[in-house]
């Protein structure tokens, strides 16, 4: 039989495999269960109404929490140095959840510029619809992030790795401004992980993961994740709706109910359980799974990275490189302070040629997948400005960093040979095509 084990005490590997679980009691599965329910009994009146109330530990509906939701949450959790996670339905919607769970309509939220086109669009377009202004800013001057600080803004928001150009979050001095206006720092992780980069260890208050990507690791469930460091104090006066006593509480305030998790258990309670972004416990399941090779995998696929983005930046028909973990890089020291064990496996190039080389590149790719996808077993490519960022403006793409001749690809777990093999065979139909290479 297999004794509970508090994961606290171990170290990152195995809380990627024990993290959040306890052997079923009934069955005493070693496997975590799937828990394919939409609700569950109460033991009586009583309990159900105290299960309401947030008096008591249970589960009422899966909109709200499920079983196996619970143990990707807690290993979540435990792997960010978190104290509280909630899994949703996509990263999109732990973005969205996350930062209107602090904002409203009136509020600002002040965020840095190298950011995914979807968020980009979900800041810019959406979020103003819903009455809340997001300011985009350079994440690397920090006097502009200052100043673009007001009694109304709510977080500073910024990717730990900017998507697609790579821009390193410098999250010492981020938190370090967020702080010290009162306002926490929230951090999209999704293309570092835990196993590259924790947030929480530089100042991040709240961290966000699509789980679509690395951490389901084999691009078959969409989901997302955000992370509760309860580290910050929202009793100040900017977050009202933390203290104030509410009737569903039985006339109690979110930070009276949960502590240091207040933020999560707002997150899930209200906007969670209205906006109804539930995620499937197959697919919490699958990316539990995807948990527990993790960090082989990240090891894997950075290696692979590094040896691609070293063969291209090389390579006489290859224009430029970003890839902060070389030494060329104009980032390689951020990339050191930060990612001493490599900057993902995910970076940009551009082809000598422009547009027009770089497409004949991919459509003469026989390997690589092209398709909008980063974070899987296998090799990703794409052209961000002409699919991933095309709702944006000429304007809005040279602040995110996305140019005409940008290649986004993202290194898979495949042989490096093959991997190289096939690039270099595209690179070569694509300069006789277009009489580039001379």
């Amino acid at each position: 039989m297999t004794k509970n084990v508090h994961t606290k005490d171990f170290r990152f590997n195995t809380v990627a495999l024990h993290g959040g679980q306890k052997p079923d009691p009934n069955t005493r599965s070693r496997a975590v269960p799937i828990f394919q329910t939409t609700s569950y009994v109460f033991d009586d009146t009583d309990h159900a109404a105290s299960l309401f109330k947030m008096q008591g530990e249970g589960y009422i509906y899966s909109r709200n929490a499920n079983p196996t939701n619970t143990v990707l949450e807690e290993r979540l959790a435990q792997l960010e140095g978190g104290v509280g996670a909630f899994a949703v339905a996509s990263g999109q919607a732990a973005v969205t959840i996350g930062l209107l769970t602090l904002a409203k309509v009136g509020d600002e939220i002040v965020a840095t510029s190298a950011l995914y086109g979807g968020t980009y669009a979900l800041f810019s377009e959406t979020f103003r619809n819903f009455g809340v202004t997001v300011h985009f800013v350079d994440g690397r001057n920090f006097k502009e992030i200052e100043q673009s600080i007001n009694k109304k803004t709510k977080a500073i928001f910024t990717e730990s790795i900017g998507n697609p150009n790579l821009e390193i979050a410098d999250l010492e001095k981020l938190s370090e401004i967020a702080h010290r206006h009162g306002l926490p720092l929230v951090v999209d992780n999704t293309f570092a992980t835990p196993v590259l980069l924790r947030p929480i260890d530089y100042g991040a208050d709240i961290v966000i993961h699509s789980t679509t990507k690395f951490i389901g690791g084999h691009g078959t469930s969409i989901g997302g994740a955000i992370i509760d460091a309860g580290k910050f104090s929202w009793d100040n006066d900017r977050f009202p709706d933390f203290t104030k006593s509410k009737p569903t509480l039985n006339h109690r305030s979110f930070v009276e109910v949960a502590n240091e998790k207040a933020f999560i258990a707002k997150a899930r309670f209200e906007l969670g359980h209205d906006l109804g972004a539930t995620l499937s416990p197959f697919n919490s399941w699958l990316f539990i799974q995807g948990l527990e090779s993790l960090s082989v995998r990240m090891n894997q696929h950075v290696k692979n990275a590094q040896v691609v983005a070293q063969y291209l930046s090389k390579h006489e028909l290859v224009e430029w490189v970003n890839y902060p973990s070389l030494l060329n890089n104009s980032q390689y020291e951020l990339a050191m302070k930060y990612f001493p064990n490599g900057v993902g496996s995910i970076f940009t190039f551009g082809i000598k040629g422009g547009l027009e080389v770089a497409k004949i590149f991919i459509n003469s790719l026989k390997l690589l997948s092209h398709l909008a996808n980063v974070g899987d077993s296998k090799t990703l490519i794409i052209h961000p400005a002409s699919t991933t960022h095309s709702r944006l403006s000429p304007e809005q793409l040279l602040q995110a960093g996305v140019t005409q001749e940008l290649i986004r690809i993202s290194i898979g777990l495949e042989d490096v040979r093959d991997i190289l093999a096939d690039i270099e065979q595209a690179l070569q139909i694509s300069s006789r095509v277009t009489g580039t290479h001379k």
